[in-house]
């Protein structure tokens, strides 16, 4: 008896034992902080110099903020088309938008005049424009009233006319036609102001529409054209070059403004290289780009100094009417835009 009391309480103490070590406050872990997601929605297409653009961009804040933000490209209008993915970054369900100014313009109506048709004359104009102090402190100001932060300019080009069956080779050739518009009030007052009747499709939706006759043509830089086929319903190119479309990345304000300060600091001075190189990795590639239109059977045609003259005439109002519509703020952006 007594032999098997000591072993009992032998056992009974090893328990006890075991089960104060297993209450015993143990030293904190070091737990690894999660990366802040930072989700970019664009409809520009994979395998083009956007991209390539975006993952430097990508590769910059990644490295600059050793991780700590983790960003993901969803290209192709993966998230959605323009507008939508304008309201989600102004909602704050989306952290970044890349893309037209013209989409942008759907919420800060002013940026519209960025795209009024003969602003400018050729890309060096386009260029020493937005990258001026009073732009840049402009645009950064309106977006920043509706919900956005300015991060930095990114290309799409110089648009022009390509249409199925008519060519254009003077402004009355344009009447009549139905054109898809890019959904912007500033395209759609170009077309009216022409005579054409724009009509407002989603990027996805495009080719489908030209292929079926439900629109006759439509505007779009060459590179923008081949990336996502339309070309191949296209027969006719008018070099017009009538509008620049700039390329616009912004943050949503909400997420941007709830980060820490020094994150803060390095999604606020993205390197202006990553601006200059995306401008000249698209614009190297137009004069291939038109080549290969002609390969296809697309007829190309440039404009004589006298034959774009006469679309000025009609195209260069259309800024001022647009401007005057939206309020004072447009027209003093579209005064410091003019060269």
């Amino acid at each position: 008896m007594h032999k098997s009391l000591v072993v009992s309480l032998t056992v009974l103490s090893l328990a006890l034992s075991a089960i104060a070590v297993a209450f015993v406050p143990c030293a904190p872990r070091a737990v690894a902080q999660e990366a802040i997601q930072m989700r970019i929605g664009t409809v520009a297409p994979e395998g083009t110099p956007w991209e390539k653009q975006l993952r430097g961009l990508k590769a910059h804040i990644e490295g600059q903020t050793q991780g700590r933000i983790k960003v993901r490209l969803f290209m192709g209008g993966s998230l959605g088309g323009e507008k939508a993915l304008v309201r989600r970054v102004s909602q704050g369900s989306l952290e970044t938008f890349a893309g037209s100014t013209a989409a942008l313009g759907s919420v800060v109506p002013e940026l519209n005049v960025i795209e009024a048709p003969y602003l400018f004359d050729n890309a060096e104009q386009a260029d020493a424009a937005l990258d001026s102090a009073p732009v840049r402190q402009q645009v950064g100001s309106l977006v920043s009233a509706k919900g956005f932060r300015f991060a930095f300019w990114a290309e799409n080009g110089f648009r022009s006319w390509f249409t199925r069956e008519r060519p254009i080779r003077v402004p009355a050739d344009l009447r009549g036609l139905r054109m898809r518009s890019q959904e912007a009030r500033i395209h759609l007052a170009t077309y009216e102001a022409f005579g054409a009747t724009p009509n407002p499709i989603d990027v996805t939706n495009v080719l489908t529409s030209l292929q079926t006759g439900v629109v006759d043509g439509f505007d779009n830089t060459p590179l923008f054209s081949f990336a996502t086929s339309w070309y191949q319903a296209a027969h006719h190119l008018n070099l017009s070059q009538h509008s620049y479309q700039p390329g616009i990345v912004v943050y949503s304000s909400t997420w941007f403004q709830g980060l820490p300060a020094d994150l803060q600091q390095v999604l606020a001075n993205i390197p202006m290289s990553i601006t200059t190189d995306g401008r000249t990795a698209v614009r190297r590639m137009d004069p291939i780009l038109i080549q290969n239109l002609q390969r296809a059977g697309v007829t190309v045609h440039t404009p004589t100094p006298a034959e774009r003259q006469s679309f000025a005439a009609v195209g260069r109002p259309v800024g001022e009417r647009t401007a005057r519509e939206i309020g004072a703020a447009a027209r003093t952006l579209l005064k410091a835009l003019r060269p």
